[in-house]
């Protein structure tokens, strides 16, 4: 009988000794350790309390109760330390993060559609991270690898029609993929930072803001976060960042331009084309002395180049003459970010009220966006007691060019998108954010109907 009570922490045993055999040793010295050690304590536990009385007395007195309740508000992440397997492994190199994202939205008036105007949508990351340097492989470089998933389309194809997708995180039905990949390594002391792989341009290296940058944690329109005139890409490429000095950078990236989602980019990246976009962005990250400490900001200005083909706009006569097709396509941006209040006089205390802008433009004969603006403020602990909420508020526009409204749709003129949020941390391991949007001429043109929507995002990192 106890052969039998044992058996199967014994199978489980075998089991990951020969999982430990298959991948490297650090890692699956470390996994193998405390997956073993919490079996053979779950084990010893269980014994120790169904057995003498007495000896089960000794061990709660000597060892608080577990409380998952306060374990729960108070964690970092849901899963937790993983019995401190996950400090273990981030002290050995290993990173691994996993973050669930879901979305409801409503459009309440206006657009194309209200009928049945509502979606549930939702997506899932995961982050894994080799730091080389600790695993003592080779000093100040490592490997990132990210993966996501999706489900669910949103509201905005059929009901809503905007230019600038209302759900930025909504992407169908796809399974999970590998959506970026790359290898860093930064030389004289961190001053340089290459990396080589599948990069994003947007969100992670051009024209990021401190405000307004993620649909995961800041606003969810891509038009309150992402300038529409760069030509962003995911795809294969190379990205370069220099900084001579702390509070100056200069950065540089070449990236395949036609790379499609959910692909791996060698069969675009390497063809007979080869095709790659350039990106340069230079900025200053000033921090502004104040009675109440520094105040950071971060200030750039950038500009890009597309070597995809672009229809040049004009009226083909239903078709009696051709448009033409232009390649070499060039733009630039701006963009500033800055806090001008602080609450606090702590240096790392983000607490306080930002401002942000951004600006963008592009060569109206072949871009049917051409300038693109925004403006916007977001408040951290702007409530008693509630020092991680975020209230942030934007307005943005998308310009529709004057050569395609000539030339092609007499009626463009131009999207105007106004979003609030407010980011309510329920515990630090889960956010809750309702929005509200009121898109003006959503599709920019004139006569089309403006729009209402909300909705409420649920973040949980795992």
């Amino acid at each position: 009988m106890r052969d039998r009570k044992h058996l199967g922490y014994r199978v489980f045993e075998v089991l990951v000794c020969e999982f430990a055999r298959r991948i490297p040793r650090r890692v699956t010295c470390l996994l193998a350790a405390s997956l073993i050690s919490t079996a053979a304590l779950a084990q010893s536990t269980q014994q120790t309390v169904t057995g003498d009385s007495d000896k089960s007395l000794d061990l709660e007195s000597t060892k608080p109760p577990f409380q998952l309740g306060e374990h729960l508000l108070h964690a970092k992440e849901l899963s937790g330390d993983w019995d401190g397997t996950r400090k273990k492994l981030e002290t050995e190199g290993v990173s691994l993060r996993l973050y669930y994202n879901q979305q409801f939205q409503q459009n309440f008036r206006g657009g194309l559609d209200t009928h049945n105007g509502h979606r549930l949508s939702g997506s899932y990351d995961v982050q894994l991270l080799f730091d080389f340097e600790k695993l003592d492989l080779w000093d100040n470089a490592g490997f990132f690898f990210g993966f996501k998933g999706t489900w669910s389309d949103g509201i905005n194809p059929n009901k809503v029609g905007a230019l600038s997708e209302v759900n930025s995180d909504a992407g169908d039905d796809h399974p999970v993929f590998l959506n970026k990949w790359w290898y860093w390594h930064t030389f004289l002391e961190k001053r340089v930072e290459i990396r080589a792989g599948r990069i994003q341009t947007q969100k992670d290296l051009f024209d990021t803001s401190v405000y307004a940058n993620h649909e995961d944690k800041d606003f969810i329109n891509r038009g309150s976060f992402r300038n529409p005139t760069i030509p962003h890409r995911n795809g294969l490429g190379a990205f370069v960042k220099v900084e001579p000095v702390p509070w100056l950078y200069l950065q540089t990236a070449a990236v395949d331009a036609q790379s499609r989602a959910r692909r791996t980019g060698f069969d675009t990246a390497f063809h007979d084309e080869d095709r790659f976009n350039g990106y340069l962005e230079i900025g200053a990250t000033p921090k502004w002395s104040t009675a109440k400490g520094p105040m950071p900001g971060r200030y750039r200005v950038g500009g890009w180049y597309d070597a995809n083909p672009k229809t040049v706009f004009r009226d083909t006569l239903g078709g009696r003459r051709e448009a033409g097709q232009r390649t070499g396509d060039v733009g630039f941006y701006a963009g500033v970010d800055q806090m001008i209040w602080k609450e606090n006089e702590k240096s790392d205390d983000s607490q306080g009220l930002g401002v942000f802008a951004r600006y963008g433009q592009g060569h109206s004969d072949v871009n049917r966006v051409s300038q693109y603006w925004q403006i916007g403020t977001s408040v951290r602990g702007l409530a008693p007691t509630r020092d991680q909420d975020v209230l942030a508020f934007s307005t943005a526009q998308l310009i529709l060019s004057d050569r395609y409204g000539d030339e092609v749709r007499p009626r463009a003129d131009r999207e105007t998108i106004y979003e609030c949020y407010y980011a309510w941390q329920a515990t630090p391991w889960c956010i809750v954010s309702p929005h509200l949007q009121f898109v003006t001429n959503p599709g920019g043109d004139k006569d089309d109907r403006d729009a209402i929507i909300g909705g409420v995002r649920v973040r949980i990192i795992f």
